[in-house]
């Protein structure tokens, strides 16, 4: 008996092509509908809630920082000391009747005890700074200079191809002005580290260790300073400029409070480096932003709350990565020694106004002489040219005679007042 071979029955798809098709576009129109729910009206966290997150992750990244630090310095120290390097020899001719001034002579010479000295108000700072503010506020009402700048750093190499040409539409810069206040300075050591509990500072021993001291003071700033600017979203695939979605953003700070340090490194003549000035603001800022935007053209989607919370994280990421500790600034400080050409007012002031008003008047007499000049010398221009335009016309308009021509010669070498008849 043969047993004849069967082909195994193919087990029949559970659902038909219509019905896979139907479940597909479920199922993206459920997805897209989640992607709209979550990431673009979705609730974003409290200010209060997302001002704490950051702190904590602030705080973390500066014990992290010094942590580092620390470890470092102990690897350091284990390690064999250094020979000692060549000075080069100073000059004699400037001389000093005291050893080179330390930290701890210049605490004791102002009076100033780190551990006791009550913080100070800056009430006479805070003038200083608000007059530079309005002077710099109502120079950029005149000039465009700041908005010429703005723009061409929007503007830049960095910009993405995907994004049309930025355009700044409003420019705020407030009305109220910062406030400085607790200032108090504490030593730090070279590394810019507050000393801990258990070390004690040697004010005495300060210079040597690499040890400065450090302004600090509270920053407070309630105002509504806006930035507003209009694009376009390119969508260049498939092909180029396939969609384009136009995008208007406006941020504003709404308020900012922090501490700022301020120290200077002294200038290495060794290494030819100048006095700078350096600093920072501690991780324990706030920056409270109000982020509007407008999506669209017809259409329109208003104050999206992801891309409020997308550009808020964005600004305070470029605030972190540059003046937060344990990043600071360096600014080189010029020479501090008077020089003259930067002298202004007193009797040079007045000397230097009456030359200027010398040079300008005599100046202003040689403009009239020339303009005299030119003018004379135009008249007498003017009457050779009618005076030879009035004898060629003389001699060229001659009457007619009945049945000649009288012809007068002008040409080189003829003979005045001798007329040559000429038949018709």
């Amino acid at each position: 008996m043969m047993v004849q071979d069967v082909c195994p029955v193919k087990p029949e798809p559970t659902l038909s092509f219509t019905q896979g098709l139907i479940v597909g576009q479920i199922s993206v129109v459920l997805l897209l509908a989640a992607f709209i729910k979550f990431f673009i009206f979705g609730d974003a966290p409290s200010p209060e809630v997302a001002a704490s997150i950051r702190a904590t992750e602030r705080r973390s990244r500066t014990l992290a920082h010094k942590k580092s630090l620390l470890s470092l310095r102990t690897s350091n120290a284990r390690h064999a000391s250094q020979p000692p390097t060549l000075n080069k020899k100073k000059s004699s001719i400037l001389r000093q009747s005291q050893p080179t001034l330390t930290i701890g002579s210049i605490l004791n010479k102002t009076y100033y005890k780190v551990d006791s000295h009550q913080p100070e108000s800056l009430d006479w700072f805070n003038v200083l700074v608000a007059q530079a503010i309005a002077q710099l506020r109502s120079d950029a009402q005149h000039d465009d200079a700041i908005l010429s700048s703005l723009t061409k750093a929007m503007n830049g190499t960095s910009r993405p191809d995907f994004v049309d040409e930025i355009r700044v539409t409003e420019l705020t810069l407030g009305e109220d002005f910062p406030i400085f206040s607790n200032c108090r300075i504490i030593p730090v050591d070279e590394n810019g580290l507050d000393f801990g509990p258990g070390k004690a500072f040697d004010a005495n021993m300060a210079t040597r260790d690499g040890t400065r001291l450090q302004a600090r003071m509270d920053v407070d700033l309630s105002d509504m300073i806006t930035l507003a600017l209009e694009t376009q979203l390119l969508l260049n695939y498939p092909k180029k400029l396939s969609a384009v979605l136009p995008v208007a953003l406006a941020v504003s700070v709404v308020r900012f409070s922090g501490t700022l340090s301020i120290s200077f490194i002294p200038s290495n003549s060794s290494e030819n480096t100048p006095t700078k000035m350096v600093f920072t603001f501690l991780d324990d800022y706030r920056l409270d932003l109000s982020v509007r935007s407008l999506l669209g053209s017809r259409s329109r989607l208003q104050d999206v709350p992801k891309i409020a919370q997308l550009v808020e994280s964005r600004l305070h990421q470029w605030f972190d990565d540059r003046c937060v500790e344990p990043r600071f600034q360096e600014i080189a400080l010029p020479s501090m020694w008077p020089r003259k050409k930067n002298t202004r007012g007193g009797d040079e002031a007045i000397a230097d106004a009456i030359a200027d008003a010398g040079r300008s008047m005599s100046s202003a007499r040689e403009a009239d002489i020339a303009k005299n000049l030119r003018e004379e010398a135009r008249k007498e221009v003017e009457a050779e040219e009618d005076t030879r335009g009035h004898d060629t016309l003389r001699y060229r308009r001659r009457p007619r005679a009945d049945s000649v021509y009288s012809i007068t010669s002008a040409m080189p070498g003829s003979i005045p007042d001798v007329h040559v008849d000429v038949p018709t």
